[in-house]
């Protein structure tokens, strides 16, 4: 079975000294978060998280992914995204470097909500570490270190001032040629399963009423990714213990809580943005999983 780790669970488990600024907008716009990674623990659970991280890794150890697992015996520059479920192994030898972790809403713009997505390192399938020479080590190493260091400081555009420092790691991580060779560790189901979840947050945000789902069933993410539905369903239950039907509908309930709280939007166009074809469908749908219609939980989050 495989996990989903909030930003709220990681904070639990993770010995930080900084756990002032943890609220999932402690930025006004998004999360944003800087640390060492001396008191990192040893071994990590084989999970998904619900936000971004990229750490500098100075020390030895091993990362597994669903298909593939890296040996770390030099520094390197590590990505993970919620689409791609992974754990970290620690090496003998002591921990350095930094890491930050992120939410999409922090790095992106309301216009451009595709963009982590589609950046090669976090993509499935991508190759996610980068080994940096020693020049490029201390680049990036003095690249952190302004990022903890404004983190903590009083400057007023402070937030602004860090995603620019996160798109200058993503951009220098692409002048570093990534990591090709790996080990198959657990097969098919793991791909199709993270493929599928690429699909399914890619249909997200609904950005305007006149946007639409365009796959809504087990059905159509099978026939998407070529592939028999009963052998897509088999294999995303295996691997994440949760059905298609279930990860299809808590994102879509996910999205209609942020629009229902978030724009002026009648039930009506959500509903149909959404990808149901009454509005009563939508209600049943929203009070079966809440247990209240969309229009008294919008009211309640006014």
């Amino acid at each position: 079975m495989q996990p989903i780790e909030t930003l709220e669970e990681f904070y639990k488990r993770h010995p930080v000294d900084n756990q002032k600024v943890f609220s999932e907008n402690n930025t006004g716009q998004g999360h944003f978060n800087v640390f060492l990674r001396k008191p990192c623990v040893q071994r990590t659970p084989f999970s998904r998280r619900d936000f971004y991280k990229i750490a500098l890794v100075i020390g030895n150890g091993k990362i597994i992914y669903a298909d593939k697992e890296v040996v770390i015996d030099r520094p390197a520059l590590v990505f993970s995204s919620p689409s791609v479920p992974s754990s970290w192994e620690s090496g003998p030898g002591p921990q350095e470097g930094c890491f930050c972790l992120f939410t999409q809403g922090f790095i992106e713009s309301y216009e451009h909500k595709s963009a982590l997505q589609d950046f090669p390192l976090f993509k499935v399938g991508g190759g996610h570490i980068v080994f940096p020479d020693a020049s490029q080590l201390a680049f990036l190493s003095g690249t952190m270190a302004r990022m903890m260091e404004d983190m903590d400081s009083d400057y007023a555009g402070k937030y602004d001032l860090l995603r620019n420092y996160l798109h200058i790691l993503m951009h220098e991580a692409l002048k570093i040629a990534p990591v090709t060779h790996y080990e198959n560790n657990s097969g098919a189901a793991a791909r199709i399963t993270t493929q599928f979840l690429e699909l399914v947050e890619r249909q997200f945000p609904i950005d305007s009423p006149e946007q639409f789902l365009k796959l809504k069933t087990a059905h159509d993410f099978a026939r998407c990714l070529a592939v028999h539905t009963n052998h897509l369903n088999r294999s995303v239950k295996e691997v994440t213990g949760k059905t298609t039907t279930q990860h299809i509908s808590d994102r879509i309930l996910k999205e209609a809580n942020a629009l229902l709280k978030h724009t002026d939007w009648s039930i009506s166009q959500i509903a149909n943005g959404l990808g149901f074809e009454e509005p009563a469908y939508f209600t049943n749908f929203f009070k079966k999983y809440t247990g209240s219609a969309p229009a008294a939980s919008r009211l309640q989050s006014a």
